[in-house]
């Protein structure tokens, strides 16, 4: 009975020697008795990587370091801060319900994104319904934007009789754009114009200008083309990973809506 004392007492001793190292290689210091996990230089690593483009960093020796460092600071200033009894103070739990309630949305959200991840497939079907609605070609245009019809088919009159279109436009535009640079628009697609105004404007062949004057929501526009070209759209590879980005950012943005819509609440949000 002795001797089974004595080993069992040996194997015990064995292993908590072994047990120790194994311990203290997973704390980076011990401060006051107490260890400082290395799992906190980590979590700290992943924090910063996920501020970054692409949602990583580099783990250099002088980062490292640096890490390591500002773990073991944090350490003893918490330390020193229980010591005091701060972390019964009203202000500091207010401030740790805050954190508590970040974190938790952050996971909430981290795994509806990992669980609804942005498909190749709807980025391909946004990419050709944009590709789709800008057509094929880029209009410049340059125009006359006035109050009035009378004032509009007064400046037609003059420019048909001979009077230069860029002059009357710095002279009798309102459009603060583009009245100083005599009515140019520069190239745009159609679309980015409001309906009666492209509808005109891609009616016209190159160097004419608007037979009447054009109503929209500003004005009265008199209206000249002066060039076409193909619109030179970016391959589908070079935009994919923007619009895989704003599939995953539409789907969240789905998601939070949803889960406000469907709270029962007597809360009223600001539209």
């Amino acid at each position: 009975m002795i001797s089974t004392r004595f080993a069992k007492a040996a194997i015990v001793a064995a292993t908590l020697s072994v047990a120790a190292p194994l311990a203290m290689a997973q704390n980076i210091a011990v401060v006051n008795g107490k260890g400082v996990p290395k799992s906190r230089v980590d979590a700290l690593v992943d924090q910063i990587a996920r501020s970054q483009p692409g949602g990583a960093i580099e783990r250099t020796p002088d980062l490292e370091q640096k890490l390591r460092d500002e773990v073991v600071i944090r350490e003893i200033y918490m330390q020193e801060a229980q010591r005091r009894g701060l972390q019964a103070s009203p202000d500091y739990r207010a401030q740790m319900e805050l954190a508590r309630q970040a974190i938790l949305i952050q996971t909430l959200f981290k795994d509806f994104e990992k669980k609804n991840p942005a498909s190749e497939a709807e980025a391909r079907a946004e990419y050709d319904q944009i590709k789709a609605a800008n057509g094929d070609k880029e209009y410049r245009a340059r125009h006359i934007l006035v109050d009035s019809e009378a004032e509009a088919k007064s400046l037609l009159g003059q420019i048909k009789a001979g009077a230069k279109f860029e002059e009357l436009a710095k002279k009798h535009s309102k459009d603060p754009g583009s009245g100083p640079n005599g009515g140019d628009l520069d190239w745009a697609n159609p679309g980015n114009y409001v309906p009666e105004f492209s509808e005109a404007m891609v009616k016209l062949k190159k160097g004419e200008v608007s037979p009447a004057p054009v109503q929209s929501q500003f004005g009265w526009h008199i209206i000249k083309l002066e060039d076409t070209r193909q619109t030179a759209f970016p391959a589908f590879e070079e935009v994919k990973d923007q619009l895989m980005q704003r599939q995953k950012q539409a789907k969240l943005a789905r998601f939070q809506e949803e889960l406000r819509k469907s709270a029962k609440t007597d809360y009223k949000f600001s539209e």
